[in-house]
């Protein structure tokens, strides 16, 4: 055992009892973030327009403080953008993390030098909490790779700009950077697949013990180095890697084929990060959900998801969540954002302690007839069917069909890219189809009650969502694909990519039964 792994062991065992603290008393833990919250930023623009003096409990809060999304609270962070401080948290931000979305353009979120070591801290936790419970800390004398945006900064206002993953780079603790790759030039490069492939000729022989980034990208990583060796599997390109961590999307819609190209079954961690904050970090391999950071500058609040759209939704702390249930996720933070809706949502697996799952995003779900159906139930419905069967899925999004051939029913539309397409695509869509009447129940009323025709599948052409991704500019890096429209933006674009229909026999009409 190399030195960093013989201290890595002591520090994980340090670090574990300050872990154990957050998992034994999580809820008094919130209860002082609130306070202190409250009380630092009592004197900032926000403070005096919502009346922070005057805030005693989290009852009072909620009537002074309503939640908002990032529309909402832009005028604040216009004038920070200006250069104005003490407007949400005392002083300026230390950085501006950039952001794409949907309605808002390019969003600008405030980091301040208070949450920033938030960040570090819970990256280093995830890592230490692994070491502790397993033993295993030989990765951490080998070279680990971190798949992320340019570490390129620019200022605005003085402050400093960029991804969260780049402003996260130029922070690597001194101990790791002679182990991280890529090199700092390398990743500059803008370009993705530029970088993909520059990383690839950086990393090939190097002795890669840790990888980390989002999974559809590390794919990218992984068949790329594949076919720089003439199909060989990861394991033995890296005989030595040992650790997978990820985040960002949910994995299980990418295990399969990731652990193949591996070429085992590899130990994993699942975290939670956002510009916002670090939320939360699978401290665990011999359970599911991911510990919530109850003591990381965040006090945490939680709307039902299924009354999110209401006038007047129940707004609940911490101590009143109920096991199994849906909720959006809203954070008050040290860097200023309050009442503000993340726009995921996450459901409690466990309560002793605080364990969470992250089931999709708030806006990301289809209801164009009532039923509600939301990220996870589509990819559980999915994924249970192609595990059974074998069946490789690469990628996939779901959007309604509320206007078909004249004499269909409306329905569902599966855009999917297979590994290797399904012998019988319409025995596949009833499965699914039955899956998912099993997860929603409205869904099931609404096909039995002939509203709705079951699901309908489209398979894609190889690479359609990289070529879908590209086209859109938003190929690597944190970008994703939506898993659930509630229109047809990303259904017409990739009607492109429908695979063409294999014609069986000369001059016999081809069809996918």
């Amino acid at each position: 055992m190399g030195l960093k792994a013989a201290l890595s062991r002591i520090l994980a065992a340090w670090i574990n009892k300050d872990l154990n603290h957050i998992r034994n008393n999580s809820l008094a833990l919130q209860q002082k973030t609130f306070s202190y919250l409250i009380a630092r930023a009592k004197h900032t623009s926000f403070g005096r327009d919502h009346q922070f003096e005057r805030i005693a409990s989290y009852d009072d809060f909620k009537k002074q403080v309503p939640v908002r999304d990032y529309e909402d609270l832009r005028p604040y962070i216009d004038r920070i953008t200006h250069g104005e401080p003490d407007v949400l948290w005392p002083d300026k931000p230390e950085y501006l993390a950039k952001t794409s979305g949907t309605t808002s353009g390019v969003k600008y979120i405030p980091i301040s030098k208070e949450s920033m070591p938030e960040h570090i801290k819970a990256a280093r936790n995830a890592l230490l909490s692994y070491i502790h419970e397993t033993g295993n800390a030989d990765f951490v004398n080998g070279k680990m790779i971190f798949l992320q945006g340019s570490p390129v900064l620019d200022k605005k206002a003085g402050i400093s700009v960029g991804r969260l993953s780049g402003i996260v780079a130029n922070l690597v603790p001194a101990y790791l950077q002679k182990n991280r790759l890529p090199s700092y030039q390398i990743n500059c490069i803008e370009d993705w697949e530029q970088k993909v492939d520059a990383i690839v000729d950086e990393t090939i022989h190097a002795d890669m013990r840790l990888i980390s980034g989002i999974p559809p990208w590390c794919q990218m990583y992984f068949d790329r180095l594949s076919g720089k060796t003439g199909g060989k599997k990861i394991k033995d390109i890296f005989p030595n890697f040992k650790l997978f961590v990820y985040g960002g999307v949910n994995y299980e819609p990418y295990r399969a084929r990731i652990e193949e190209s591996i070429g085992f079954a590899i130990d994993s961690i699942e975290t939670y990060p956002a510009s916002e904050g670090f939320i939360a970090f699978q401290d665990s391999q011999n359970g599911k959900g991911l510990l919530l950071l109850t003591d990381s500058g965040m006090f945490y609040e939680f709307i039902p998801a299924d009354e999110y759209f209401n006038e007047n939704p129940a707004r609940l702390s911490l101590q009143d969540v109920e096991l199994d249930k849906n909720y959006a996720l809203i954070l008050n933070t040290t860097a200023g954002l309050w009442g503000y809706s993340i726009g995921d949502t996450i459901k409690f697996i466990s309560k002793d302690p605080y364990r969470i799952m992250v089931t999709g995003r708030i806006k990301h779900y289809i209801s164009a007839f009532g039923e509600h159906v939301i990220g996870e139930e589509v990819e559980q419905a999915l994924m249970t069917v192609a595990n059974e069967q074998g069946i490789d899925v690469i990628e996939f999004t779901v959007a309604p069909q509320v206007n078909p051939a004249k004499g269909e029913l409306p329905y569902h539309e599966w855009f999917i890219e297979f590994g290797k397409k399904p012998a019988d695509l319409k025995a596949l869509a009833l499965k699914v189809d039955k899956a998912l009447q099993k997860k929603n129940i409205y869904y099931f009323d609404l096909i039995e009650g002939n509203i709705l025709q079951p699901l309908i599948i489209q398979s894609l052409e190889k690479d359609a969502f990289i070529n879908y991704m590209r086209s859109q500019g938003k190929l690597g890096g944190q970008n994703k694909v939506p898993r659930l429209s509630n229109d047809r933006k990303i259904a017409d674009e990739l009607k492109k990519y429908i695979a063409p229909i294999h014609n069986p026999l000369p001059g016999r009409k081809g069809h996918d039964e």
